[in-house]
């Protein structure tokens, strides 16, 4: 489900055309600012690498193209992630002052779930989500402040009396895609209030027409149950770069 729209997403940020992501091969191009793709920062990528499961398609500025071009050579693309590979990845992003981030693994819908707790719940929408930010609760459900470029969209709550058991929020990170976060308070986790409250958020983004997508990090799994148990599928994994 949405591989298509994956595709042309990705090759807003790529640089590339949206068949590069279908290709079991490897592809190196010149990072540029294309209007439409997912910002989480107004400069151009330095190195940004990503595979939909068999090759990679890496973007990057052009002083890494000789070091890339042999990285790449004769190797399976989605081998590239993989820890030995990433060290001399890292030693050569470090001559220029980077440094690699985690690797983000994405999910997409794949099935209908039908919720099957019964929390009670209450939704906020765009400036009605305002009251939350400063709450240092919720990292992963909402932003840390209202950003235009990427706006907090819907939030939904899980309530024991008027006290938070949990929070779902959707930012709404390209037009029309919505990245779920899930925030659950300590004494109310392995409740299935996580599953509950991301599961509405999904159906809510797609009976809305957009695209859910869910995103965590390799090693962790109860995020992981949650995205799965929600009916998300892995569908791309991506690793990037920052300035220490």
């Amino acid at each position: 489900m949405f591989r298509s729209e994956l595709y042309d997403l990705l090759s807003l940020e790529y640089n590339c055309p949206p068949e590069a992501f279908g290709a079991n091969k490897n592809i190196l191009t010149v990072s540029a600012l294309r209007e439409g793709r997912r910002i989480y920062s107004p400069e151009k990528y330095f190195f940004h690498m990503v595979t939909t499961g068999a090759g990679v398609v890496i973007t990057a500025d052009e002083c890494l193209h000789p070091f890339l071009r042999e990285f790449m050579r004769d190797r399976a693309g989605h081998w590239l992630f993989e820890q030995p590979n990433l060290l001399p990845l890292e030693r050569e992003l470090n001559k220029f002052g980077h440094t690699l981030t985690a690797s983000h693994h994405m999910f997409l819908p794949a099935e209908s779930v039908t919720p099957h707790a019964d929390f009670a719940v209450r939704w906020f929408f765009g400036e009605q989500i305002m009251q939350f930010y400063g709450d240092g609760r919720f990292p992963n459900a909402i932003c840390t402040e209202f950003l235009p470029y990427r706006p907090d969209r819907i939030v939904v709550c899980a309530y024991d009396g008027d006290k938070i058991m949990g929070m779902a929020g959707c930012s709404e990170d390209a037009e029309r895609w919505m990245q779920i976060g899930i925030d659950v308070m300590p004494e109310y986790r392995s409740r299935g209030v996580g599953t509950y409250l991301v599961t509405l958020l999904k159906n809510k983004i797609l009976e809305d027409g957009n695209i859910p997508f869910y995103g965590t990090s390799l090693s962790n799994y109860h995020s992981w149950n949650i995205a799965l148990n929600c009916g998300f599928r892995p569908a791309w994994v991506e690793i990037g770069e920052r300035k220490p």
